[in-house]
């Protein structure tokens, strides 16, 4: 069989796992990028620990991708969270389980799995482009702006793995779109995922409160209830229990014009017991020594009460316990998309065969990112970039014929 040439656009977690799968065949494998060096937002993700997968139940696991996890079980199923710590493990990363079922390499950082990756690709062949541009189609041919001028390339197949719109000046800027929507690739608008959101708050709140933590809240929306913390920002709410929402509170603004976040401040308290609490106390004492001697809302809670409800102080005991267990916080739109930790939107998933290739464009695959998929963060994210990228290779093997003693 005559050797064939593969092009993988984007050095992310996508295209790399798909240069892993293409080079254990006959084929030569080129990867081009466009800054000078790969997995840059891998590595900006590993500065906190690299949360690379999740350990929870499986069948739970797949519903993290929403109205997308039909079209990605599949390849999830091929290359599960226990396939992506055995594989870790093989490139010299042990990983562990966190206290809230997160999986982090025991290093807790990226950059070592990353190099024992790269050295790994280099070994099987995979040759790096980096500084390689991809700026659109030349009839059947790719177009690259290099350090050395513009370059021309027309492989076998093409394997597209660009990421989505959020990070931009780490790679992900989306300047990919217009060259596919020519070709007539249906492509859904990109929107932030994973992301804060504006509050109008006071200024004497904002002034006082910005970059607090809020702790041991319970948080409710169309995505359901989570507990945890979030942060106080200049512009709104920040952090990983607003993000577990993000999805959810950015449909109802765009379906309703507005959105509502609730809060319960004492999510070890029923609303009967703080009511009797509060009933307890001195009326003539002042507010915030009865929420914090009744209820034990002090701080930025109690300030967060006040802010939301400024009337809070005059409320009957019944009514104020109501407010603490339900309080509303109105959000008013989700913060820019090069804030977000990812994206929502990209090539629509239907646009695509079983095996990852665009339909219309026979030979180009996509992967990662840029599909329309979006997950709360919690190691979902990479999962889903892994498993895309080796399902997209498999599809591209299958496009161009593989020698199956050598890839099996």
């Amino acid at each position: 069989m005559a050797q064939k040439t593969i092009a993988i656009i984007g050095g992310g977690p996508a295209g790399l796992m798909a240069a892993e799968v293409l080079s254990t065949g006959d084929h030569r494998v080129t990867v081009y990028e466009a800054m000078p060096t790969c997995g840059r937002k891998f590595l900006l993700a590993g500065k906190s620990g690299l949360n690379i997968t999740h350990s929870e139940e499986f069948e739970r696991f797949l519903t993290r991708y929403g109205a997308a996890s039909g079209a990605l079980s599949d390849a999830i199923k091929a290359f599960t969270p226990s396939n992506i710590r055995s594989w870790a493990a093989e490139l010299g990363t042990e990983t562990f389980v966190g206290s809230s079922g997160r999986v982090f390499p025991t290093a807790m950082k990226a950059s070592p799995l990353l190099r024992a990756w790269l050295k790994g690709l280099e070994a099987q062949g995979v040759e790096i482009k980096t500084r390689h541009r991809w700026t659109g189609f030349d009839g059947n041919r790719l177009r690259f702006a290099t350090p050395a001028g513009e370059t021309m390339v027309q492989p076998d197949a093409t394997l597209l793995a660009l990421g989505g719109a959020s990070w931009p000046r780490l790679g992900s800027d989306a300047a990919w779109v217009p060259w596919l929507q020519d070709k007539g690739v249906a492509i859904n608008p990109f929107r932030p995922a994973n992301c804060g959101f504006d509050v109008d708050w006071s200024e004497s709140f904002r002034g006082r409160f910005a970059g607090h933590p809020v702790k041991s809240v319970l948080t409710t929306s169309d995505a359901g209830s989570h507990q945890g913390e979030f942060v106080i920002s200049r512009h709104g709410i920040e952090g990983s229990l607003v993000y577990a929402h993000s999805a959810a509170l950015r449909e109802q603004l765009e379906a309703e014009g507005r959105a509502v976040l609730v809060l319960d401040l004492a999510p070890g308290r029923t609303e009967e017991r703080l009511t009797r609490d509060l009933a307890r106390q001195d009326a003539k004492a002042s507010f915030s020594n009865r929420l914090r001697k009744g209820v034990g809302l002090e701080g930025v809670k109690a300030a967060l009460l006040r802010e939301l409800v400024p009337a809070a102080n005059r409320l009957a005991p019944e009514e104020l316990a109501r407010t603490i267990k339900a309080l509303p916080l109105a959000v008013l739109r989700p913060r820019p998309i090069e804030e977000a930790i990812s994206s929502a939107g990209g090539v629509a998933l239907d646009a695509l065969d079983d095996g990852f290739m665009i339909r219309t464009l026979p030979g180009v695959f996509v992967a990662g990112e840029m599909l329309d998929w979006e997950a709360p963060t919690g190691g979902y994210l990479l999962t889903a970039c892994f498993a895309t990228g080796r399902a997209a290779a498999q599809g591209v093997q299958a496009f161009v014929g593989t020698d199956t003693e050598k890839s099996s």
